[in-house]
């Protein structure tokens, strides 16, 4: 009986840590992401009654790859009668079946590497494709996934139950993409991942400001794709851009959970740990590169420049602005002009930054977006027009979905 609680813990955690490999190594035989979460989850309940009787395997994450891939092999099995194709990988696997722990460790990346580029499928909706990588990749519930976006979760189960049927109905492969089609797909990977931290690094809606769990979750992901492809420069590129941004964390909120701005921030409680392992992985962006930087290049240098000013007068704004400059030439959108408006601001004056903002006030992607006004109070507040930027501040407020920013913008309209 004392076993039970330190098997059940063990259990819990190594599941967790290994169930992405697991998912990848079964997908491998069964092509169906869907059918492969099902068998790792066997494996897991197998886990749950063997391991408490019998003790903590040597090595657990061999043991789960090991029971799940036998249950695949099972399942191929009982199918042959059905499809010739299934047959015909079954008694492939029949004559190499596979030893009982993972001889190549690298063959198991290989697999996880097949995982995140059919998780991150184009097919598949920008919603689904976050929450499925959460699911398979980030070993999330769909519970912690609902949590974490604050969307009922139902809404979060049919997106993951529609996601694998898509794939299977779509004939999805499960492999990595080669030429012009891997670097289409390589792009919808580094989006989705992105997605994930930049909602756990300013979460859109809801009561608090941050959700570490999800920017550590990305960051994560991030990492094991740079590990998995060593050769992307944009791939280094994100990871760079998540490390310098998450060594923020402790410092952009207050003890009150209250947002912190960048200006007002203890650069001390910045994580330079983080720093440097975001400066290591710049550094492998720029040595693989071959041409032009990328737009996560170039996101990555601008955080770079903000990690390497010991205070914020110390910035370098002219250089920032350039890098700006070259992503909105490279990657454009109305919320890069916006970034660039703010960096503009800080080199040149307020004056020109704000033309720049008023060029963008018909911009369909930012009628709603709070950030608009925001930053058009700041720049009308600098120019001394403090009735138009109260107003503006207001108008921020009343677009802003989560509360503590939106506690902050009335804050800003009050000191005025």
């Amino acid at each position: 009986m004392e076993q039970q609680p330190t098997a059940a813990h063990a259990i819990e955690t190594v599941f967790r840590l290994e169930s992405p490999r697991v998912i990848a190594g079964v997908a491998r035989i069964v092509r169906d992401v869907g059918i492969a979460e099902e068998l790792a989850q066997d494996a897991l309940v197998a886990a749950l009654e063997q391991w408490p009787r019998d003790g903590v395997p040597a090595n657990p994450g061999a043991w789960l790859m090991t029971t799940a891939r036998h249950r695949a092999v099972d399942l191929v099995r009982r199918r042959e009668r059905y499809a010739r194709k299934l047959a015909e990988i079954g008694r492939e696997l029949e004559t190499t079946a596979p030893p009982e722990e993972p001889a190549d460790p690298d063959d198991i990346d290989d697999d996880l590497l097949r995982l995140v580029f059919t998780a991150c499928h184009p097919v598949l909706s920008a919603e689904a494709r976050t929450a499925l990588t959460l699911r398979l990749l980030g070993g999330l519930t769909t519970a912690e996934i609902a949590r974490a976006f604050l969307v009922p979760e139902p809404t979060i189960a049919q997106r993951i139950v529609r996601a694998k049927r898509t794939l299977a109905t779509r004939n999805v492969a499960f492999e990595v993409p080669y030429g012009p089609d891997r670097e289409a797909r390589l792009d919808s990977v580094l989006d989705v991942i992105y997605l994930i931290f930049n909602e756990g690094y300013a979460a859109t809606a809801g009561d608090d400001w941050l959700r570490p769990g999800l920017c550590e979750d990305a960051l994560r992901l991030a990492r094991v794709l740079a590990s998995l492809m060593p050769k992307e420069p944009e791939v280094h590129a994100l990871a760079a851009l998540l490390e310098f941004q998450a060594s923020r964390t402790a410092a952009r909120t207050g003890p009150d959970g209250a947002p912190v701005l960048l200006k007002d921030q203890n650069r001390r409680r910045w994580n330079r740990m983080l720093v440097a392992r975001g400066v290591t992985a710049l550094t492998r962006a720029d040595a693989t590169a071959t041409g032009a930087p990328g737009p996560y290049a170039l996101q990555a240098a601008i955080a770079a420049c903000h990690a390497h000013a010991d205070t914020y007068e110390d910035t370098d704004w002219p250089a920032i602005a350039t890098l700006y400059g070259l992503l909105a030439a490279r990657a454009p959108s109305p919320v890069v002009e916006l970034n660039r408006a703010v960096a503009v601001s800080m080199a040149r004056g307020p004056a020109e930054a704000l033309e720049m903002v008023d060029a963008l006030a018909a911009e369909p992607a930012l009628r709603d977006y709070h950030l608009l006004p925001s930053v058009r109070g700041d720049l009308l507040a600098r120019l001394g027009r403090t009735a138009e930027a109260r107003a503006e501040f207001a108008r921020a407020a009343g677009l802003a979905r989560n509360e503590r920013e939106r506690a902050l913008l009335l804050a800003r309209q009050g000191e005025l």
